[in-house]
């Protein structure tokens, strides 16, 4: 059973207890290593591959009238970010450039994330798709999703005929 907390931070069914046998204080630990392995190993290609797509973190809580996501998301501008909101799922897409000013030799770090990213999640209630605002300010991304209207419950008369 995949609890709402697990699909909120995208951890699949089954994932659980991998994420919890490789986190150290009982939080979530990302492949922190992978930048810092030795030349040519399996774990330094990972997040450097062109082709890989990194994941936002995000902060997700509500209000009475709404539902915020922030993420830090510095570095992008507000064209290369896309929100995309489908049924009970919001989606943010993005890129990141790197601004290439020398000719770089050798990394002794290279822990910045540089090229696409993404985020896709689950709306923990139903919100209003087309009343949804998004605003970028010192390197935070803000979504604000406004709360739908709880539907009134109506009474439906029966007629015998």
């Amino acid at each position: 059973m995949v609890h709402f907390l697990n699909k909120l931070i995208g951890i699949k069914e089954g994932e659980e207890e991998e994420v919890a046998a490789g986190s150290g204080e009982g939080g979530l630990e990302r492949d922190s290593d992978s930048a810092s392995a030795g030349k040519g190993g399996e774990k330094e290609k990972g997040w450097l591959d062109e082709n890989y797509e990194g994941q936002l973190s995000v902060d997700v809580y509500g209000t009475e009238s709404e539902v915020v996501v922030v993420s830090t998301i510095a570095g992008v501008k507000p064209e290369d970010i896309d929100i995309a909101i489908n049924n009970d799922m919001l989606t943010i897409r993005g890129q990141r450039s790197q601004e290439k000013e020398d000719s770089v030799s050798d990394h002794y770090y290279q822990e910045c994330y540089w090229g696409g990213f993404s985020r896709s999640i689950i709306l923990p209630v139903e919100v209003e798709a087309d009343k949804v605002s998004a605003s970028l300010k010192n390197g935070v991304l803000v979504v604000r999703l406004p709360r739908a209207r709880k539907s009134k419950s109506i009474s439906v008369r029966v007629k015998e005929e």
